[in-house]
């Protein structure tokens, strides 16, 4: 789901099947939702919170009974709180966030919605440029095609998970505010229904979750009908996300990237998102693409998120844009694929390593520390497993004999401790 971050860039918080990727998780899980205050101080009480709301809402132009009737009174939603506490320590391997999105069922219901609304994908993508597959594999990951949303164990009042939210994360309280105050203008300018603003615990709204401040720069009115709707209708959803894409920088007729093979003894430094090549640079290098028909002259970046023992891609622009939705490489990757299975691609040709554990944040914390103990420079003890540490962690294992792809499992740090 987008948001908008400082620094103008966008980015967006998890959604409802996206939530479960993580903050300040290593590659294949989500980065931080926004940057934090330098030092946050304790939370004022909810009511006073809300009361410094309510006056900023009315010198933006919010009518003081919306006000009255929405948001002051609001009690704070203790499991809001506790998503944003909870995330850092839950951490699942990439493959499991693509097996849990990419099922049979799941790609069959996608070509049914293809079908379904094929006369205004035509549309879509004749006036914005942006694959319908892309499109609909965005919707998918994000709402089920919409099937959550009328879900009362999954959607949330958006109001109150973001007052939630900006009176008690105070790490983030100014990007919150945003928030909730772009939402309480998507009312008042009866663009929202009240009963129909609900969306994941973060505040992401509608069919393919954007957050308040995103719908109001890239919300189209689609259908005609006077709104600009992306809970209920879906011509308005599709189009809002394609009207994002185009506006960031999506490539028409160009694709996310491909899966690749790896000849024997490649080096994997080259496997590092600062490393852009050419197609006909890195085929010069023996890798191999699976998807045919890419342009030779094309730029990418070569990644893999599981080591040696995973599969291989390449990455175009355009993958680049997909995580601006979220960025999380095991969110790009899952919508890159499940909009390759919806055209009617195969499956990846390699499978992941099941038998792996990935490291929680403590571990890679560990990890890091152990490493910097032996004179490896990872970058800084963090916790985040990002090109420094991966570069590390690629010296010890040409130190020590091991096949050096920078993969930092569970496996590896039992070894990194055993060592003397």
């Amino acid at each position: 789901m987008p948001i908008r971050q400082r620094r103008r860039r966008l980015a967006l918080i998890p959604g409802f099947v996206a939530a479960f990727l993580v903050l300040g998780a290593p590659p294949g899980s989500a980065e931080s939702i926004a940057p934090p205050a330098e030092v946050p101080q304790a939370p004022p009480p909810f009511a006073d919170c809300l009361g410094e709301i309510a006056a900023a809402a009315r010198a933006r132009g919010v009518p003081q009974a919306l006000i009255d009737a929405r948001l002051l009174g609001l009690s704070p939603d203790p499991e809001v709180l506790g998503a944003t506490r909870s995330q850092a320590e839950f951490v699942k391997p990439i493959w499991a966030y693509l097996d849990a999105t990419i099922t049979e069922p799941n790609i069959a219901e996608g070509r049914r919605k293809l079908q379904e609304w094929a006369s205004t994908l035509d549309t879509i993508e004749q006036r914005f440029g942006v694959d319908r597959h892309i499109l609909v594999a965005f919707w998918g990951v994000e709402s089920r095609y919409g099937a959550v949303l009328d879900d009362p164990g999954v959607v949330r009042p958006v109001l109150r998970s973001l007052a939630t939210l900006a009176c008690g994360d105070q790490a983030r309280a100014g990007y919150w505010r945003d928030e909730l105050m772009a939402a309480l203008q998507i009312l008042a300018q009866g663009q929202g229904a009240p009963e129909r603003l609900t969306g994941s615990w973060a505040g992401a709204m509608g069919h393919t979750q954007f957050m308040p401040t995103v719908y109001q720069a890239y919300a189209v009115d689609f259908d005609g009908d006077g709104r600009r709707d992306i809970w209920t209708s879906v011509p308005d959803a599709l189009a809002a996300t394609a009207n994002y894409l185009r506006a960031i920088g999506w490539r028409t007729g160009e694709a996310w990237g491909t899966e690749v093979a790896l000849p024997e003894g490649f080096d994997y430094a080259l496997a590092d998102e600062s490393t852009e090549r050419s197609l006909a640079e890195w085929r010069q290098r023996g890798v191999t693409p699976v998807r045919s028909g890419i342009d030779e002259t094309a730029r990418a970046t070569l990644v893999v998120p599981a080591g040696a023992g995973g599969p291989a891609f390449l990455l175009l622009p355009n993958f680049r844009i997909i995580l601006r939705y979220n960025t999380a490489l095991a969110y790009g990757l899952t919508v890159a694929h499940l909009s390759d299975r919806l055209r009617g691609d195969p499956a990846f040709t390699r499978d992941w390593p099941r038998g792996d554990r990935v490291l929680n944040a403590a571990e890679r914390t560990d990890l890091q520390t152990l490493l910097a103990q032996r004179g490896y420079a990872v970058g800084g003890i963090d916790g985040k497993i990002g090109p420094r540490t991966r570069a590390a962690v690629r010296a010890y294992q040409a130190a020590t004999g091991r096949t050096p792809d920078g993969y930092a499992d569970a496996a590896l740090l039992e070894k990194v401790r055993a060592a003397p």
